[in-house]
């Protein structure tokens, strides 16, 4: 097989299910119907974020040993049918059911699968690769966002719920079809097996993983420094009108922020393969500890509000991105879905305080200013834990095999 096909079908299950960050563009409409405030609104973002990486791991574990197939559908489905029941809305309850806890639930079965395949296929550009697969998330809300904002102008936030969920279940299915695991033993041509294992950690256990103080360096920091981008996601589209700009200026502002999102994902990828993971992400933070504060200071210039929304996002996109692509090189990638779930737990307690951090903000002081400044200090102190990440030694083979069986023995 072509392995190109899977990053095809990887990009276009996540594009879909990237929608879940334009999820702001129905929280107007959503409000002027029903009288729900802002801070209600948002916590459908939480909901969705949180469950996301909550069904991650468990999605994760599944696709290790059963493949990606089952997990892909399975979210594909979930998110569509999120979206449609979603339509139905007469409650905030039945909101969060819809939007968030099913969707959600959804676009975390479905999010494991182009990491942990793109992982495997691609040891040789794993970087890129994984850098393109979520990439597809990051630009799913910029296709289709501007796309959802049009609808509801047209045909009403309900049908555009609907419309977008058959569109949804007709590019995950075919996504589905395309996404298979590489034979066991596979090597792309021309690789060198030998020079990768000097820069990556053995294949481990998330047991064996737990017991790396590095883990939890890593952790710490991913929760830091993507609270920012978390907190921008889910008030983007309010936001951008609290600044002063149009209803058209802000539906395109989630287009920036997708193209941001997604050339992060990417270009940082690569650039990781090159200059490293760990230094990609610090240079990346310092960037969003500058371009935070500057977001909320010159929101009010259509241009200047643009420029630093999409370094914002960029910052934010190469996180999830080089994470990802750091996981599967310090644990290896035989039980990449599962160790990597694990580790995208910190995305989820971002998911958690972002959305919530901005929500309270806006409904304290009216305005968003201290969100960015907390966000641009929780990058900084992200940088300074970072520096105490050290990458595991590699291990031969041979040497794992003799110590497990020497604690099973001991056991």
């Amino acid at each position: 097989m072509n392995r190109w096909l899977p990053v095809v079908g990887g990009v276009m299950l996540n594009m879909a299910l990237g929608t879940f960050y334009a999820m702001s563009v129905f929280m107007l409409p959503l409000e002027k119907e029903f009288g729900w405030t802002r801070a209600q609104t948002s916590w459908v973002t939480t909901i969705g974020l949180a469950l996301l990486t909550a069904w991650f791991v468990v999605a994760g574990y599944i696709q290790d040993r059963r493949g990606p197939k089952l997990v892909a559908a399975l979210g594909g489905s979930l998110f569509s049918l999120g979206f449609f029941l979603a339509s139905y809305t007469q409650s905030l309850a039945g909101f969060y059911l819809t939007a968030g806890v099913i969707a959600g639930t959804g676009s975390g079965f479905g999010y494991v699968v182009p990491t942990a395949v793109g992982a495997k296929w691609f040891p040789d550009k794993r970087g890129l690769v994984v850098g393109m697969m979520v990439g597809g998330y990051g630009a799913g809300s910029g296709v289709f966002g501007p796309i959802a904002s049009s609808l509801i102008d047209r045909v009403g936030w309900r049908t555009t719920f609907q419309i977008l969920a058959v569109v949804f279940f007709a590019m995950t299915l075919v996504a589905t079809w395309l996404l298979r695991n590489p034979p066991v033993g596979y090597r792309p041509a021309g690789w060198d097996p030998s020079l990768a294992k000097r820069a990556a950690g053995a294949d481990v256990q998330a047991r064996e993983m737990l017991h790396t103080p590095t883990f939890y360096v890593l952790w710490i920091a991913y929760a830091l420094g993507t609270t920012a981008g978390t907190m921008v996601i889910s008030q983007l589209v309010p936001f951008a009108r609290a600044a002063g700009h149009s209803a058209a200026a802000a539906a395109f502002a989630i287009t920036v922020g997708a193209i941001g999102s997604a050339s992060g994902r990417v270009l940082s990828g690569w650039i990781s393969d090159h200059l490293g993971r760990l230094n990609t992400i610090r240079i990346l933070l310092v960037v969003s500890a500058l371009a935070m504060p500057a977001l909320f200071l010159l929101r009010e210039n259509v241009a200047t509000f643009y420029l630093f929304l999409g370094l914002v996002y960029y910052c934010y996109g190469t996180q999830l991105s080089v994470y990802a692509s750091t996981s599967a090189d310090f644990y290896g990638t035989k039980n990449v879905g599962f160790n990597y779930g694990l580790l995208l737990l910190a995305w989820g307690a971002a998911a958690v305080f972002g959305p919530s951090l901005g929500g309270a903000v806006y409904v304290a002081t009216g305005e968003y200013r201290w969100a960015f400044f907390i966000g641009a200090a929780m990058s900084v102190a992200a940088l300074v834990t970072l520096t105490f990440a050290r990458q595991p030694q590699t291990r031969p083979a041979t040497a794992v095999a003799g110590i497990r069986s020497g604690l099973g023995a001991r056991g």
